[in-house]
């Protein structure tokens, strides 16, 4: 196991420990006191929990090495978890609508006691942020989407936990009831809101979506770096989870001797990973003299048959 995979496993250790303290103290507090904000919070803190434990597996599955029914490694298992992450997160938003709903109809009462509600909002917060800090730090090191997602969804609970917190202020200097629920309600739509962003990014990698232009374009400067190379095309990108993967094309002195060529490949290749970390690359040199012009539009026709114009 490299020290990345073993720091990777610690920071979503840490995640499931801090989430499991915030989840008890939300729902014993909230209970006790009555107020549905707070235990609404409790739940959100529940499908943290469960994320966290989602991406601490993921992270253990993902760092396996290739076998022969995964030949590129078990990094999708990273983006599964991602996805998974953010189903809860929009079921937790719908769950915190129907429950502020039915405490409306109830005809509620402004909860007593609500400075223990207070104080447990404030720990909140401060555990949320030193952790998420932590999560994304690791997951900027280590390329963890799944530990990015924890760590997203973590920060978007101090948020939360911060509207939380003015309301109960609210609430205890106006006597207004209803506002415990209003501000539930309007937890739950920053916590769709996060879901629905996390979705997407999720289904974008699972479906083998490209890596942002910016880094093509700095991984084409790097390969049009050496001198031997005549000219690149066919750039394909991809990742899985934090393992980022590309094929291309490019153009040689069609003289050169293949040991050269081989050698200024690998060249290129420990650059890019240099640049970028972990990074499964695969170089398709070809001769510049008489070469056939190529686009990743024609290899995608070619390869399902098709006429290419």
């Amino acid at each position: 196991m490299t020290e990345n995979d073993r720091l990777k496993r610690q920071t979503a250790s840490l995640s499931i420990a801090s989430n499991t303290v915030l989840v008890l103290a939300k729902l014993l507090v909230g209970l006790s006191i009555g107020a549905v904000s707070l235990i609404s919070e409790a739940l959100h803190s529940g499908v943290d929990l469960l994320a966290a434990l989602i991406a601490w597996l993921a992270v253990r599955k993902s760092v396996e090495p290739p076998d022969m029914e995964h030949d590129y490694g078990h990094g999708k298992f990273e983006n599964l978890s991602a996805a998974a992450e953010a189903l809860l997160i929009v079921g937790a938003a719908f769950a915190i609508v129907w429950e502020a709903i039915e405490a409306l109809l109830l005809e509620p009462e402004v909860p007593k006691g609500l400075g223990y509600g207070v104080v447990i909002m404030l720990f909140s917060i401060i555990i949320n942020l030193a952790v998420s800090q932590r999560l994304l730090r690791v997951a900027r090191l280590t390329g963890s989407q799944a530990l990015e997602a924890d760590g997203l969804h973590l920060r978007a609970d101090i948020w939360t936990s911060v509207g939380v917190l003015v309301g109960m202020f609210a609430m205890e200097i106006t006597g207004w009831a209803p506002l415990d629920a209003v501000i539930a309600i309007f937890v739950a739509g920053i916590i769709f809101r996060e879901g629905w962003h996390m979705a997407r990014r999720a289904s974008l990698e699972l479906t083998d979506a490209s890596l942002p232009e910016e880094e093509e374009e700095r991984i084409g400067e790097i390969l049009k770096s050496a001198p031997e190379v005549k000219g690149i095309h066919c750039l394909r990108t991809r990742k899985s989870g934090s393992c980022k993967l590309l094929d291309v094309h490019l153009l040689f002195d069609g003289s050169m001797h293949l040991a050269r060529v081989h050698a200024v490949c690998d060249e290129l290749e420990e650059k890019i990973r240099a640049a970028f970390g972990t990074f499964d690359v695969v170089i398709h040199p070809e001769p510049y003299e008489g070469h056939r012009p190529e686009t990743k539009a024609m290899l995608y026709l070619e390869s399902r048959g098709g006429e290419v114009q």
